[in-house]
């Protein structure tokens, strides 16, 4: 039953390890700094956290450019430090949900370094190498997603290899089953030092077509969007072969007790459900981030919902994001007050929600000056607003100079309001958006029709969105309204009588007169309907 499944009931808080907490002054942060830093997760009240990649890297994108699967970086600690992490997670009643990141590697990696040795090498059929096309030149026209082709010569052997990201990312062969049966090990190193879960990294790019043929070009591709946008990637990614692949990790994870799968997949919905695989032997959630691109407008979010809801299996459990480490934060894409909307709809939505680190305090952009930017894919295509440092900026604790979060020169620059914008004032304001977090996520704990109920589409109009939820009895209304004028939601027919449970605004209610609620500009409220 789903009021029984964690990850189903649950709440998951993402963490981007290197801006939660620095514990050596170094001004990067680290596993110890998150120990540190657990008592603000267990305020809040968040289920599990997942941390983005810690393992040794040469950081060349930031650790998704893996160099030892089975360690952790210096610059993060030691496997002591992530030991230490996990039980005193666990000890809180957490759970802990990891990157795993299975579609390239580094090239410091020693696989790599190996198959680059020669075209002899034993595990040189680990990477996708191919011979230049006749006549010379790259073998195909697959790009990458940073910037440029998908494909580096190797001088020394004479052939190419792909990569669909940084040419210091080569893809790995998943149709090698030496190379599955590696990564399946290093599921298991992990599962077995007590993690819970694996977020698994461009899940969708795992398998290529097997005959390497040029993507399509996209006929809307325009100069100003970046090179990836330049063909379809029909061929590149989304393969049938990968749920083959993905049903093999699923299989890893169910040798060991109430773990999780989460797979990270841009793409459409017809396809995205796709990834709960025949029977439900995929991923068990494949992450649903279409909120992150939907036009912030009632009636296309919901639309939205309805036809997530109708395009998920029989018995597949949906999940919602509002925000990650390569997107912008939603209160820079909806504005501050309806970043307060945003957390409503993320916390009473049907299915497992996602938080982002720094949400919970509506931080909004951070300006990046030219001789601060860090992320590879901004410095490969200037121009086109690409980076991703904005919404990887350290998390804001205290008033002090740093904002609590080191006693060096943080990697990234604060905002410049983080003198009133951190937790320590947030926490002592009742109005502010951390507390209405913490609101949002009791009432979610106390109302089993909010963690685990049905949905049922209520009202679609003009700027407002509602639907119920309800589990047994109980019906509780979720009523939003995205516009910046007062709008007038009708009650669903039969119901006798509501109480406000919840508003979004800071101060007040919302008037009921007979059958219709009056929600204020910019407003959710969560009712209980009788």
């Amino acid at each position: 039953m789903p009021e029984n499944t964690w990850w189903k009931r649950g709440i998951v808080y993402q963490i981007y390890p290197r801006s939660f907490q620095d514990s050596n002054g170094d001004g990067i942060g680290d596993l110890e700094g998150i120990r540190r830093r657990l008592d603000h997760l267990a305020w809040l009240g968040v289920d599990a956290v997942w941390l983005s990649p810690f393992y040794p890297s040469p950081m060349a994108d930031f650790g998704y450019d893996v160099a030892d699967y089975c360690g952790v970086d210096p610059i993060f600690g030691s496997l002591g430090d992530f030991d230490r992490l996990v039980g005193e997670v666990h000890g809180r009643g957490l759970k802990l949900i990891v990157d795993f990141v299975p579609n390239h590697t580094s090239d410091q990696h020693e696989w790599f370094k190996e198959s680059r040795s020669s075209r002899g090498s034993p595990k040189r059929d680990w990477y996708i190498w191919r011979d230049p096309a006749p006549g010379g030149g790259l073998p195909n026209n697959w790009n990458s997603n940073f910037g440029g082709p998908g494909w580096t010569f190797d001088a020394a052997t004479g052939q190419y290899y792909y990569h669909a990201f940084l040419k210091e990312q080569p893809d790995l062969n998943w149709r090698n089953p030496q190379v599955r049966a590696a990564m399946h090990d290093v599921l298991r190193f992990w599962l077995r030092r007590g993690v819970d879960g694996f977020r698994v990294d461009v899940i969708w790019h795992l398998m290529k077509d097997e005959g390497f043929r040029d993507n399509p070009v996209n006929p809307a591709y325009q100069a100003d969007q970046p090179d990836i946008n330049r063909t379809l990637q029909i061929h590149s990614t989304d393969q049938p072969e990968v749920h083959g692949i993905i049903a093999g990790m699923r299989r890893v994870l169910e040798e060991f007790d109430d773990r999780v799968l989460i797979g990270e997949i841009y793409l459409p919905l017809d396809r995205l459900v796709t990834y709960y695989g025949e029977n439900l032997t995929g991923a068990h959630l494949p992450f649903n981030f279409q909120l992150i691109h939907m036009a912030w407008r009632a009636q296309d979010i919901a639309a939205l919902v309805e036809e997530y809801e109708g395009a998920i299996p029989p018995g597949g459990w949906p999940n919602w994001v509002l925000g990650n480490h390569d997107q912008a934060r939603i209160a820079v894409r909806v504005g501050a007050a309806q970043a307060r909307v945003a957390a409503m709809l993320l916390l009473t939505l049907r299915g497992t929600p996602t938080m982002y680190y720094g949400d919970e305090l509506g931080i909004s952009r951070v300006e990046i000056p030219p001789d601060a930017v860090q992320d590879p894919w901004e410095r490969n295509e200037p121009g086109l607003g690409l980076g991703r440092d904005p919404q990887r900026t350290p998390m804001q604790w205290d008033g002090s100079p740093n904002a609590g979060f080191t006693t060096g020169r943080p990697w990234l620059p604060l905002t410049p309001d983080h003198g009133t914008r951190n937790v320590a004032m947030m926490q002592e304001d009742p109005s502010s958006i951390l507390n209405l977090y913490r609101r949002l996520i009791q009432l979610r704990r106390r109302h089993l029709a909010l963690s685990v109920g049905d949905y049922v589409g209520a009202h679609a109009d003009g700027q407002v969105f509602a639907y119920e939820r309800r589990f047994g009895t109980e019906r509780l209304l979720v009523a939003l309204n995205f516009g910046h004028a007062a709008q007038a939601v009708p009650l669903p027919e039969g119901v006798a009588g509501a109480r406000v449970l919840l508003s979004t605004h800071a101060s007040g209610e919302p008037a009921i007169h007979g059958q219709e609620l009056a929600l204020r500009p910019d407003e959710g409220v969560v009712l209980a309907l009788s």
